[in-house]
């Protein structure tokens, strides 16, 4: 499945190549400054103590375990990238291989096979609903402490809350992506017929062309490209005064994104005599040690990122892996750590939207193995309490 997709639309509007979407920290404002100041949090990713972790702790040997992931190579996924890259996940006692995602892939599904991978990553009510369709994924750490969604229109159209998509052609994506933005058409007292659900490509051509009223976008991404666009009309890059933009936290149909999953039937059992759950615990800890190397080091992960061989520039990565770790830090508990709060507000949403049957299976999540995987970073920050988001600048078509 890897590089199953590298084809790029291009759109008259503007000229940009406009392409996928992360599926998958939209609660602060989306960064527009032209200056660039990344921001480094305090603390330094110090040394771990590995004593359950290594070859020798895992059996004598690298244990082999595949990563699928949401999307093509973009600074969404920086972090795994850092821990593979600069060695982390070996020092683990792990060999292993990051899977690209794209559009016809549902990690939920893939990872749910019997054979499939043994970790991914998705958004939450995705995987519940795959649950209740007979898979057996657990949430077994929630890296994004924030959701990144919003519903982005032009100024003109006079659209700034969910009650006046009524008439309109509202934009959202398939494959589970609309969940946030159905639930904020119920929520405003919207039926289905009260409004039509326009079902978009990954990338923002239909809002471009005006072919739609409003458009799903992530913060990290499809708002980057809007903003990376030009306006035919003045030449210049568009502008958020020219958007009005519907953040979902606000609105209070935001969910919980992306997170590492298992499947319960593997985490417990064993390879090579060696638990499952310990790999995983290790998983865990090097896929942190990575995450904090990119709060710390933003434009070292970035050209990690671009070694991958990205679909956007460098531009795009850097607004990307700024918006990225403000979805991630602080993370009150420490990274990976799941907010019972958060979890109930999802399934709570989910339930009320008839996204879900019934309450999750009690296993859903665990936070036992990353706080396990944290137990291991002692002298490391973990939580970036003090991490502040940066200012990127805007450039044309994200080069």
């Amino acid at each position: 499945m890897k590089h199953l997709w590298r084809s790029i639309t291009l759109l008259a509007a503007g000229g940009l190549a406009l392409t996928a979407c992360g599926t998958g920290g939209a609660g602060a404002t989306p960064t527009t400054s032209p200056s660039v100041v990344f921001s480094s949090s305090a603390g330094a990713s110090g040394p771990a103590a590995q004593s359950d972790c290594g070859a020798s702790a895992l059996g004598g040997s690298n244990v082999k375990v595949r990563f699928q992931l949401q999307w093509t190579p973009q600074a969404q996924f920086a972090g795994y990238y850092a821990a593979k890259d600069n060695g982390y996940y070996r020092d683990a006692g792990l060999d292993v291989t990051i899977l690209d995602g794209g559009p016809t892939i549902a990690p939920q599904t893939v990872v749910a096979a019997k054979d499939g991978p043994e970790f991914g990553e998705a958004w939450v009510p995705k995987v519940l609903v795959a649950n209740e369709q007979g898979a057996d994924l657990v949430n077994i750490a929630q890296v994004f402490q924030r959701s990144g969604t919003l519903e982005v229109s032009w100024k003109d159209s006079n659209i700034t809350d969910p009650a006046q998509w009524k008439g309109k052609k509202v934009g959202a994506w398939g494959f589970g992506n609309e969940f946030e933005v159905t639930a904020a058409a119920r929520k405003a007292g919207l039926t289905d017929a009260d409004y039509k659900k326009v079902t978009q490509d990954f990338n923002m051509a239909l809002l471009l062309n005006r072919e739609i009223d409003t458009a799903e976008a992530m913060i990290y991404n499809e708002l980057a490209q809007l903003l990376e666009t030009t306006d035919p009309k003045t030449g210049k890059l568009y502008s958020q005064d020219q958007l009005n933009i519907i953040d979902l936290n606000k609105y209070g149909t935001a969910m919980l994104q992306d997170h590492v999953i298992a499947r319960k039937s593997w985490l417990d059992g064993q390879t090579s005599g060696v638990s499952n759950a310990q790999i995983a615990t290790c998983f865990l800890r090097a896929s942190f040690k990575g995450w904090i190397y990119c709060r710390d080091n933003p434009d070292k992960c970035v050209d990690i990122t671009l070694n991958q061989g990205t679909i956007l520039g460098k531009g795009h990565q850097r607004w990307m892996m700024n918006e990225i770790n403000a979805l991630i830090w602080p993370s009150p508990s420490g990274i990976g750590i799941l907010d019972p709060k958060l979890w109930n507000q999802t399934v709570s949403i989910s339930k009320d939207f008839k996204i879900l049957k019934a309450d999750p299976a009690s296993w859903a999540y665990r936070t036992d193995l990353a706080q396990k995987a944290l137990d291991g970073l002692q002298g490391t920050d973990t939580q970036g309490a003090s991490f502040q988001k940066g200012t990127v600048q805007v450039t044309p078509k994200g080069e």
